[in-house]
């Protein structure tokens, strides 16, 4: 539910805050004159927020997110942004204590159309200095965020102006520039969108505009709060901090023209998949791309610090997974020193085990998918690794995973789910009953395939390769 908050002051006028202030903080007497912060707790999917003031614009969906409103004050679109600690809910049941904007982590989006002048209000109720960068805008120096570089850090308790014309359309971002590291890590970022001020050649209308970050973030089972510190080794890979199945689905009527704003503030790649249907890259944060470079895929490679507009033509019907291809960014609460043990009969060993420890359970003898069928009690507030439920039982997926569902029968702009795929009879995948032939085994000549070359020297007896998890982590991704 939206909620107003109001900020300590006393009466004066916005002419207390000149339009040139790079950057400067505001008086205890001018801060009447701020827009009321306006704040968001719960983690759904907000409707668009279509625009009452102002020039018209298709407005974009936040997955798991809202868009922040404004007010116009002689010309000018005012924001207010309140950067605090904030409780976010990363999926049913689990809860993470991290910094964010207006009671969410990631921000709240800001849209605004292109030739806009925008003044944006950050009020800082950290325990020490932040500012916030405006990524991929082009902007006076002194707005673009840099702390000791750009503009002072902005005090605890203070509260700063950004102000700056909106001069490209396109995709950006939003983060600190100040104990990055830190103030990043516990999900501090948000999304922005400046839309075209008339119809643009490179920039085609669609019907439904989707958009979330791709954050990351290292919670041990039963704790709540980030660790800062990790370099490389996450465990919770997330979509707008949150992960499945966690995150809503992106719901689309059938023959929609659909756009995917995908921003990656997290500390590696992900190569974003999607199911079922074929995408146009059509803008980056540098703006949208020539029409000559474009080619359908199925997948796009998101680098750190990048983001990737992705359109498509939903021409088929289905629930379809839309997800990261890296294999382990789709997994929650993963344990790095877990090991490997495929294919080792754990039968009598169990049995011992249990006789000490009645509630001793067996791991990954199988694979690490009967774990999602197990009952095995969790921490408090931890997520389990693989969870949710599809139509046909147990999906197996965490991190960053979704579902694009596409339906004939969806209203133009509804957003709800319609719950589950119905599919045509024949269309789903059965299980053959009949007798199995026997396989043919492929004869060839001994001295084929001996190689290019002959060896210098061979093994007196084969050997049996034994597959060890290199020690280390993930260093390499």
């Amino acid at each position: 539910m939206l909620s107003r908050r109001k900020m300590l002051g006393t009466s004066a006028s916005i002419g207390a805050i000149t339009a040139a202030a790079a950057a400067a903080t505001v008086s205890k007497v001018a801060m009447a004159a701020l827009p009321e912060p306006v704040i968001q707790t719960k983690p759904d999917t907000m409707p668009p927020l279509v625009p009452n003031t102002g020039r018209p614009y298709n407005p974009v969906v936040t997955l798991n997110g809202w868009t922040l409103p404004w007010r116009m004050n002689n010309g000018v679109k005012e924001f207010h942004l309140v950067a605090e600690p904030v409780v976010r809910e990363m999926s049913p049941g689990f809860k993470a204590h991290l910094w964010g904007y207006n009671g969410q982590s990631p921000g709240p989006t800001i849209e605004v159309v292109e030739g806009d002048r925008v003044r944006i209000f950050v009020t800082n109720k950290l325990g020490e200095l932040t500012s916030i960068h405006w990524h991929g805008q082009r902007l006076p120096n002194g707005m673009d965020g840099v702390t000791g570089l750009n503009q002072p850090g902005i005090p605890p308790g203070k509260t700063y102006v950004y102000e700056f014309v909106a001069r490209r359309p396109g995709t950006f971002m939003y983060h600190p520039h100040a104990d990055e590291m830190v103030q990043m890590a516990m999900g501090m970022m948000g999304f922005w969108i400046t839309h075209p001020k008339q119809k643009h050649p490179l920039i085609d209308e669609v019907d439904r505009d989707f958009c979330f970050l791709l954050n990351a973030y290292d919670i041990e089972p039963g704790s709540a709060t980030p660790k800062i510190m990790t370099m490389l080794d996450f465990n919770l890979w997330s979509w707008n901090s949150r992960i499945f199945p966690g995150i809503d689905p992106l719901v689309v009527r059938h023959m929609d023209r659909v756009r995917i704003r995908v921003g990656n503030l997290t500390m590696t790649n992900h190569p974003i998949h999607l199911h079922g249907h074929e995408f146009l890259i059509t803008g980056t944060d540098g703006g949208p791309t020539p029409k000559s470079t474009r080619q359908y895929e199925v997948t796009a490679d998101i680098a750190v610090g990048q983001m990737r507009q992705m359109d498509f033509l939903a021409d088929e019907e289905g629930d379809w997974a839309f997800h990261c291809h890296k294999s382990h960014h789709t997994m929650n609460a993963m344990g790095h020193d877990v090991p490997t043990m495929i294919g080792v009969d754990h039968s009598g060993v169990a049995r011992q085990i249990t006789k000490l420890i009645p509630d001793y359970m067996v791991m990954g003898e199988r694979g690490m998918k009967d774990m999602t069928e197990m009952e095995m009690p969790l921490p408090d507030n931890t997520a389990a690794m693989m969870t949710g439920t599809g139509p046909f039982g147990a999906v197996g997926m965490g991190g960053m995973f979704s579902v694009v569902k596409v339906r004939k029968d969806q209203k133009r702009g509804d957003y709800k789910d319609p719950g589950w795929y119905q599919h045509p009879p024949g269309t789903v995948a059965y299980e053959f009953t009949g007798a199995l032939p026997a396989p043919a085994r492929f004869k060839a000549d001994a001295s084929a395939g001996t190689g290019s070359m002959p060896a210098m020297a061979k093994p007196a007896k084969d050997v049996e390769v034994r597959v060890r998890k290199p020690a280390g982590g993930h260093s390499g991704h």
